[in-house]
């Protein structure tokens, strides 16, 4: 990484993980999404470590800004649907009572608060895409304070085509950083979008060749936030999260309390045997 101690050698930050690494190099932390599922979705361990290691850079004096991207070829494919429904069949039923809704409740929130960890810290957060951001992916990029992308970046807010009403921050953070229409045509279509249109409308900073460069681009952005005076920078953070913080938390109430109300449906049902047989689901708005 570049910045002020360009010659240190990464340190491993305190704490082993299995879907995220985290490294430190003088004042600038990378955390890496590792998946384990294919193109990084997200699994369990992801929303119980996530919060787990953006709490501990938040304490920790040293680091002053970091670098959030994924390993391989993509950013992140979301939500992993296969790791995560077996845990949920209870709450997903069609005859689920309040117990199991109020239970789903709680899991939405927890998910929540796990990409919220990533706004509230008080470091300023530089999130590098390359390939495939899918659904979570998004969520957890608009939760960073910059992006910033590769030419081969790939942006979907594709909740809908699978009968969820995304519920991790999309719609909730995307309006103050696209427009409120360019977010709901994304979010009502489900449409893929290149790198090209992002940074048109201002989903990504700058577009980069290639993922080492978009890398590269990140740390030396986070160096050169790193390299100003760390209360000032995260007073300018604290400052600009006003005019969000409290819009999004609200956002994020209600649209909790409608999935765990509403999320249960037969479109649903079709969605995920569609998407486990690989083919085209036929929706009926039941």
């Amino acid at each position: 990484m570049t910045g002020s101690d360009t010659n240190d050698t990464p340190d491993t930050v305190s704490g082993q993980y299995t879907s995220l690494s985290v490294e430190r190099s003088g004042h600038v932390a990378e955390v890496t999404l590792l998946g384990p599922g294919k193109g990084n979705a997200m699994g369990p361990d992801f929303w119980r470590e996530l919060p787990i290691a953006f709490g501990e850079l938040d304490r920790d004096p040293e680091v002053r800004a970091i670098v959030l991207t994924g390993s391989g070829r993509n950013f992140s494919y979301g939500l992993d649907l296969a790791a995560m429904l077996p845990s949920w069949s209870e709450y997903l039923g069609g005859d689920a009572l309040a117990r199991p809704r109020r239970e789903f409740l709680d899991e939405v929130r927890r998910m929540q608060d796990a990409i919220t960890s990533v706004a509230r810290t008080r470091k300023p957060v530089i999130a590098a895409v390359a390939g495939w951001c899918i659904g979570g992916g998004v969520d957890l990029a608009s939760a960073a304070d910059v992006r910033i992308a590769s030419a081969d970046a790939r942006f979907s807010v594709r909740e809908v085509r699978v009968a969820i009403v995304a519920d991790m921050g999309s719609l909730q953070r995307l309006a103050s950083i696209i427009g409120e229409g360019h977010l709901r045509e994304l979010a009502l279509t489900g449409r893929d979008i290149d790198a090209a249109r992002a940074e048109r409308i201002g989903l990504v900073n700058d577009v980069h060749a290639d993922r080492d460069a978009t890398l590269a681009a990140a740390r030396t952005m986070a160096a050169d936030i790193a390299a100003n005076p760390p209360l000032v920078v995260q007073g300018v953070k604290d400052v600009l999260s006003v005019n969000t913080d409290q819009r999004v938390e609200a956002g994020l109430r209600y649209v909790a309390t409608w999935n765990a109300a509403f999320l249960p449906s037969h479109d649903l049902t079709e969605a995920v045997q569609a998407f486990l047989q690989r083919r085209e689901p036929e929706f009926r708005g039941e």
